[in-house]
């Protein structure tokens, strides 16, 4: 495995669950790839620009970019591609909002995933361009989701795993630490359960 991305999104920046057992995964493949090359992206700290009618003049348009920012939107778009394309593995952290993912991830999401590019329209119906990648998902919620009457609504695993495998990355481990906002005791015990889930899922990522 040569190299590795981890994107991060929770607002919550260096207090966020989901970036502090994210941060333990890549820890743990680090030492079973000491020469992998590691690419961080906090998209809270740097967010993306939401799909506009720039951004799909840019991508989709025929006569290709037009205008100064419609040029500046694709080229970032193309490196975002690029920065995938170039993943063995990608560590998403993803604090859930709202049932599902932040808005910050979205924005990521919606400029990687592109015709031509990670995905493909065939006879046959869409097709993946991503195969042979892995990645492990880090979520955090502040309830329990897992089991329960709330587990339908946990929009942001079903989210991420349909979306991920739409591109072709379908070898997908999952690390949910929940309940965090039910209180110190259980936030402390959700995190400490993740933390020990860290170095097996990364084991398996390795082992695959």
């Amino acid at each position: 495995m040569r190299n590795l991305l981890c994107l991060t999104s929770s607002p919550r920046r260096d207090t966020s669950y989901s970036n502090l057992v994210a941060m333990r995964v890549l820890k743990e493949l680090r030492e079973v790839y000491p020469d992998a090359t590691v690419t961080i992206r906090d998209l809270a700290r740097g967010p993306l620009a939401h799909v506009d009618e720039d951004f799909a003049i840019a991508t989709r348009s025929i006569a290709g970019a037009r205008s100064v920012r419609q040029r500046e939107l694709l080229a970032q778009s193309d490196a975002l591609v690029e920065e995938l394309v170039a993943a063995d593995a990608i560590i998403i952290a993803s604090a859930m909002i709202n049932f599902g993912v932040p808005s910050t991830l979205k924005a990521w999401i919606d400029n990687v995933v592109r015709p031509g590019r990670t995905f493909r329209y065939t006879k046959e119906g869409s097709q993946g361009l991503l195969r042979g990648r892995r990645a492990i998902l880090v979520l955090a919620r502040g309830g329990v989701y897992s089991v329960g009457p709330m587990r339908s609504l946990a929009h942001d695993e079903s989210y991420l795993r349909t979306v991920l495998g739409f591109i072709g990355i379908t070898d997908i481990q999952s690390i949910v630490v929940e309940g965090v906002a039910l209180g110190p005791e259980i936030a402390e015990r959700a995190v400490d359960v993740a933390m020990r889930r860290a170095a097996p899922v990364a084991g398996v990522l390795a082992a695959a």
